[in-house]
């Protein structure tokens, strides 16, 4: 709900902005990637540590279904400096603003020197009824408050509400509306302090909502949906304002970044080399913001000893696999999914829908929001990857189905292994040749398959380099680990510590997005160790978009090769190597052209051309 508001703020303000926001230390990592991602001019946040503050409001008596969460917001006026602003504006959660926000804060010029709290009448007659705590007639709403801070803090606002709240605590017990009980309170002892803001700035939609009287004859400024049911709230009109907070969810989030006129948006220069002008595209790609919301679901696992998790990307198109992966797969699991604003909330609605996946909290999932046509696919396995709590980390893909007991395998093998330190353990991997509905469960069923041909070693047809270090003939009557050696352009399926080295993201698209990373641990002197009695299974699946572009496009080749070997001479000067590699003078005008001829790297061809990296790859 908080990115949604973030959406409704930005599309409408023109002004810069500075979010103070109050939240645990998990939340905090989730929105600072957020807001750094999403990377929107003229923004700032503070963050301040909802841990440091709780002991000041347990005292409380609450029955509010938010908890000590909604008490938190009387903190702000102690918390923030006055160095840093005399004024705020205190905003819910749960709200969709539909005006620019600073025609609310230019109400602050409206404040006589005695008004320190603006805030909207409660839009109910809540306070109207018994056994409740003091207001001033129908109240006023805390999902919108404007503090001067100044003021409050002449006023020594944390005495002022916590003996008002101990006395009133006596009286009426509980607080039912966490601190709008509280603040009411202190404006019905001090009601010279408070200022009346227009209804418009927090038009109520809760399932007994006064609020019709509001917005049935003004312009609505922010809808705030005060209700435990959110958007399903039973009003109305709540269809109608639902379509409006819809919209937001679905609006493109990426368009949100603009400039602000009348600010100063310095330009920024980036430095050019030999190559930006024929594969400008690729380095281009590296540079871009991907707008990134992590954990859209709750996750919630305890990590045992040696602990595992199954590390994988995804489109949207894929999403159905998710449930056979968490079949099979009985441990925790990392998914980031590349998605439009759209399909994340389809992708949470399959998720809280499904049978499966529904009750499964152990998967964490992930959000990196699309931009422009390319998949960013090394982006994607590190926003995975740097956020599991399991010491250990199975790096697979999504198309994948483990073997039987897989995650509880790893583990016994780990344990054996130690620390992993410097180490690999490769998860052999084979693929079915036709669409079925059961794969092996065992190594005997799977021996059985290679002997009848329905079961290969994984892309024996099409790119031998790839997996055939793993030495499967070795594998088919081995019971015991083995040891295999690195060769250019491996790329198994491993087992390492989570804190290895992250995926070089330079690679886009298809192409060498993980044999790089693999060359990258041979560089850093990492064994590899084959383990005998597991494995995992490709399923058929329609071909990607960017191996399309990969075997349709010469340009796209020759520039994915020219990155490659830049990579390999920073791995042979960062970790003092000898990878054998072009001297990429020798590329560049062979790629200029092409270039010249193709005007594109997704231009397609009549002819699609057989080369050297995946000689077989015109099936």
């Amino acid at each position: 709900m908080f990115h949604t508001l973030l959406k409704s703020i930005y599309f409408h303000r023109v002004n810069p902005l500075h979010f103070h926001i109050i939240s645990n230390k998990i939340s905090e990592k989730i929105l600072k990637k957020l807001f750094e991602s999403w990377n929107v001019v003229q923004v700032n946040t503070t963050f301040y540590d909802l841990n440091n503050y709780t002991p000041e409001l347990r005292w409380i008596p609450n029955t509010h279904y938010s908890g000590i969460h909604g008490l938190m917001k009387l903190m702000f006026p102690k918390i923030i400096p006055l160095e840093i602003t005399d004024r705020i504006l205190v905003l819910d959660t749960d709200m969709t603003v539909v005006g620019d926000i600073y025609e609310l804060w230019a109400m602050f010029k409206k404040f006589n020197k005695k008004q320190a709290v603006g805030m909207v009448e409660n839009q109910s007659d809540y306070y109207l009824g018994l056994n409740v705590w003091p207001a001033i007639g129908r109240g006023y709403n805390s999902g919108v408050i404007m503090f001067n801070i100044y003021l409050l803090k002449k006023l020594n606002w944390p005495k002022l509400w916590s003996d008002l709240a101990k006395r009133d605590a006596l009286i009426y017990g509980s607080t039912r509306l966490a601190d709008q009980d509280i603040i009411n309170a202190v404006v019905k002892e001090h009601p010279e302090i408070v200022y009346e803001v227009p209804c418009v700035w927090n038009t109520q939609l809760s399932d007994r909502t006064l609020s019709e009287s509001c917005y049935k004859n003004n312009k609505v400024k922010i809808v705030h949906w005060n209700s435990p049911k959110k958007y399903n709230v039973e009003n109305k009109d709540g269809e109608y304002f639902k379509s409006v907070a819809i919209g937001f969810q679905e609006h493109n989030g990426n368009l949100l970044r603009k400039k602000l006129y009348g600010c100063n948006n310095q330009p920024v220069t980036v430095a050019r080399n030999d190559s930006d002008d024929v594969c400008s595209e690729f380095r281009n790609l590296a540079k871009i913001h991907w707008r990134t919301l992590l954990f859209i679901r709750e996750y919630k696992h305890v990590v045992i000893e040696n602990d595992v998790t199954f590390v994988a990307q995804l489109s949207y198109d894929r999403l159905q696999t998710i449930e056979e992966l968490v079949k099979a797969w009985s441990g925790p699991i990392s998914l980031t999914l590349y998605v439009s604003d759209p399909e994340l909330m389809k992708s949470i609605e399959f998720i809280t829908s499904s049978e499966i996946l529904k009750n499964r909290w152990d998967v964490a999932y992930h959000a990196v929001f699309k931009d422009g046509d390319f998949y960013p696919i090394n982006i994607l396995r590190n926003i995975g990857l740097k956020n599991v709590q399991t010491p250990f980390v199975f790096l697979a893909d999504i198309d994948f189905l483990p073997s039987k007991d897989l995650y509880e395998s790893l583990i016994k093998h780990i344990k054996i292994f130690g620390s992993l330190k410097k180490k690999a353990l490769i998860v052999p991997a084979f693929e079915i040749q036709k669409y079925v509905n059961q794969i092996p469960s065992d190594k005997n069923q799977l021996l059985v398959g290679l002997k009848e041909k329905s079961i290969i070693p994984f892309l024996t047809n099409i790119w031998t380099p790839g997996h055939t270090p793993t030495m499967y003939n070795i594998w088919k009557n081995s019971s015991k680990p083995y040891n295999v050696k690195w060769e250019v352009d491996y790329e198994p399926y491993i087992v390492v510590r989570s804190d290895v080295v992250e995926y070089d993201e330079k690679f886009i698209g298809f192409g060498w997005n993980k044999v790089s990373h693999i060359m990258e641990l041979e560089a850093q002197n990492y064994a590899f160790v084959v383990l005998p009695d597991i494995f995992i299974i490709h399923k058929p699946h329609t071909p990607s978009y960017d191996l399309g572009r990969f075997r349709t496009s010469s340009v796209y080749r020759l520039c994915l090769r020219l990155l490659k070997e830049e990579f390999i001479q920073r791995l042979n000067k960062e970790y003092n190597r000898n990878f054998p590699y072009i001297n990429t003078s020798a590329i560049l005008p062979e790629i200029r052209r092409r270039k010249r001829h193709s005007m594109s790297l997704d231009i397609p061809s009549t002819t699609i051309e057989t080369n050297t990296d995946y000689p077989n790859a015109t099936e």
